[in-house]
């Protein structure tokens, strides 16, 4: 039992109710009905996916998670799919279990990682599981937050992986964003770890306004109307934006019936100016460009703008040195601390991964108490950062990828959109999109009338996804956690299932195989020798049991008119009462062999592969088998050695021989079985895993990949 924590009673472990009534006594207020639907969950040792709009409570039912897992002496982790939203969790814990209590995480920072509760960013936890590290041991809850982020085109990979090799013990909760297949992702994650609950919330925590503001040069107007009305577009924003399009096309400004209307995006000074005009500050300004937030708060200073009143600038200054005490004067100099703070005590501000620390920092701090008015952020303010603003002003509907420009999706505008309106503060938040000309009126608009989005897997094979498997896992543990990812179960619900049965089963078989094997000597060999012995009294009824126990891919020895040696197995079928071998030789002749064709009992020597598909009766399936055949080594005494009616084997004298026996022989039909089902996985469409195989022959054919190793540069 690891020692209690500050908010922790000293005492023998407590029942889920106890650690319920002392965990609602932390807030002051009445939990929501998706909040206990949670909570009740997670009391009866279910995962939860709990999907709801941002700002809703969903961080309660992961603070309840850690209570239950220290409740009973065990550990829990918080993940974070950013280092900022890693930072603040991690302020936020501290706050709840004591500095002593909590550590984190993430490429900066190692702070006290051994302790009951670690934030860290998502990526640390899959090298932990990677490492096989012994953190994992006591660990008993893992909250994975933003795990709508599996649809990342770069990193949403790391959270399938966490979530298919996380110990099955550990109980996930997992949250998420509202999605419109909240369900399908907690079917596949009860599919590949076990019970797991999908908890669904659409109701905001605050009303959301959606508006749209033009800038009209025809009669020098700056138009904010509302983006949808009665649910549908706005008829008037339509109007205006079909006849700016009408004059650009036309290249006139007047016609018969009057000036065409010129309209322009509206600058980044007059919208702050028009939000403060309506009482709509703070805002978060989202601009995808570090530069251009730098450059927009410096510019709105420029200009004159100063949106604080001089006891919220008296309370900045004392932030922002707070925060920056601990760096030298000089490099203050260098980062431009003079006009940082000149932008700061202006109530404005920029934010973005790009900054010094202690000024994010500080522009965070400043923001949660409501001092600074406008920060212009990119969309990492927008993942989990707990900065709500009244408004959110988004200021183009495209970013760049990495590669090329791209729409926002209806998830990345529910996620920028979720920061406006604070709870108990404001009755309404308000979104608002600038016009553009790139972009038709009708694009907004269908964004703003998203409620939620249609999670998809981001799992794709790449070249760095196949040198991580390579350098990680052997062929066949990667193929397998390619068919247990999210993208395959949503190709192929069933290949999943039947890929966590095959598992499960090998584990069966494991098992019994470990109970079979008997300190006194090989059980395999003193069945073998038993066989044999009995089938010199019994005959052709022993043979035939043994003939039903082979499989495709067995290696036998075969004798049969001038042919004496290996045989793989490629058929076994019932004929009218008699089991028939079909059997590959090493002269690649196929015989038909049964009972009748055998003095001894047969046995297994060997395995070789069965290639797929399974096509027996084709000649390129036959010459594959052949070749895998003749590679396979079978010493001659394994082909009739074995004692005779005298048989005296050292595990005859194994006081646990009848257990280990039949053990032993439930370990057979469960290999049977094993052998069907690898057979029907290879028989699906392993979408997925066909990927990564041509990744793979990619790689190798530019000679960074030689067999199943990677070579060296």
């Amino acid at each position: 039992m690891m020692p209690a924590g500050p908010n922790d009673e000293p005492s023998s472990p407590p029942s889920a109710s106890d650690t319920r009534r002392r965990f609602a006594r932390r807030y002051p207020f009445e939990l929501d009905g998706f909040q206990r639907r949670a909570m009740d969950c997670l009391d009866q040792g279910d995962a939860v996916l709990v999907a709801a709009p941002t700002g809703s409570g969903k961080t309660v039912v992961a603070e309840y998670g850690i209570a239950l897992a220290l409740a009973v002496g065990k550990r829990a982790f918080y993940t974070a799919p950013i280092k900022a939203l890693s930072n603040q969790k991690y302020a936020e814990l501290v706050a709840i279990h004591g500095a002593e209590q909590v550590g984190l995480l993430t490429g900066d920072n190692s702070i006290n990682g051994e302790a009951r509760v670690v934030v860290m960013t998502t990526e640390v936890l899959r090298n932990m599981i990677y490492s096989r590290s012994g953190a994992l041991d006591a660990l008993g809850v893992v909250v994975l937050d933003e795990v709508h982020f599996l649809q990342d085109t770069y990193r949403g990979p790391v959270w399938e992986e966490v979530i298919i090799h996380l110990p099955i013990e550990v109980l996930l909760v997992c949250l998420s964003a509202t999605v419109s297949n909240a369900q399908e992702l907690a079917d596949w994650i009860t599919t590949v770890r076990g019970p797991t609950q999908a908890i669904v919330e659409h109701t905001r925590p605050v009303r959301l306004d959606q508006l749209y503001m033009v800038g009209d040069a025809t009669n020098d107007r700056l138009h904010l109307m509302p983006t949808l009305v009665d649910g549908r577009p706005n008829s008037d924003a339509q109007r205006l934006d079909t006849d700016a399009a009408a004059a650009r096309r036309s290249g006139r400004n007047g016609g018969r019936n009057g000036p065409r209307r010129k309209l322009y995006t509206p600058s980044r000074v007059h919208v702050v100016d028009r939000l403060a005009e309506a009482d709509m500050l703070p805002a978060i300004y989202f601009i995808f460009s570090r530069n251009q937030c730098d450059e927009a708060a410096r510019n709105l200073a420029s200009n004159g703008r100063r949106l604080t009143t001089p006891s919220e600038r008296t309370r900045i200054r004392a932030i922002v040195e707070a925060r920056v005490g601990g760096v030298e004067e000089d490099d203050l100099e260098v980062l431009g601390y003079g006009s940082f703070l000149a932008q700061m005590e202006a109530g404005i501000a920029s934010h973005h991964a790009g900054m010094v620390p202690p000024f994010k920092e500080a522009v965070e701090a400043c923001f949660a108490e409501g001092l600074v008015k406008v920060v212009f952020a990119t969309e990492t303010l927008a993942v989990g950062i707990n900065m709500p603003a009244r408004t959110v002003v988004i200021e183009k509907l495209s970013k760049f990828s990495g590669e090329r420009h791209t729409f926002l999706t209806a998830g990345e505008y529910t996620q920028l959109t979720g920061r406006a309106g604070r709870r108990g503060i404001d009755d309404l938040g308000h979104a608002v999109v600038l016009w553009s000309p790139f972009v038709p009126f009708e694009q907004v608009a269908a964004l703003a009338a998203s409620r939620s989005f249609h999670l998809n897997s981001a799992f794709r094979p790449t070249y760095n996804m196949a040198a991580n498997l390579i350098r990680r896992y052997n062929h066949d543990e990667a193929q397998r956690l390619l068919n247990l990812s999210f993208a395959q179960y949503q190709a192929d619900h069933d290949l999943v299932r039947l890929e966590v049965r095959l598992r499960r089963r090998e584990a069966q078989w494991e098992e019994l195989r470990a109970v079979a094997a008997s300190p006194f000597g090989d059980i395999d060999d003193y069945r073998a020798a038993e066989a044999r012995r009995l089938a010199d009294r019994d005959g052709v009824a022993l043979i035939e049991d043994a003939l039903d126990d082979l499989r495709p891919g067995d290696v036998i020895h075969v004798q049969q008119g001038s042919y004496a040696g290996r045989g793989a197995v490629v058929t076994v079928a019932h004929r009218k009462g008699a089991i028939r071998l079909q059997v590959l030789t090493t002269q690649r002749t196929t015989l038909t062999l049964d009972a009748s064709d055998f003095t001894r009992v047969p046995r297994a020597l060997a395995e070789v592969r069965v290639p797929t598909p399974y096509a027996p009766h084709r000649q390129a399936f036959l010459r594959e088998m052949g070749r895998s055949l003749e590679r396979v080594a079978v010493a001659a005494r394994d082909i009739d050695a074995g004692p005779g009616d005298d048989l005296d084997h050292p595990v005859r004298h194994d006081p646990d021989l009848r257990r280990r026996l039949a053990s032993a022989r439930q370990a057979d039909r469960v290999a049977k079985e094993l052998a069907q089902m690898r057979q029907r996985v290879e028989s699906r469409d392993r979408s997925v895993a066909r990927d990564f195989e041509r990744v793979l022959t990619i790689l190798t054919r530019r000679g960074y990949v030689n067999g199943w190793r990677l070579t060296t540069p």
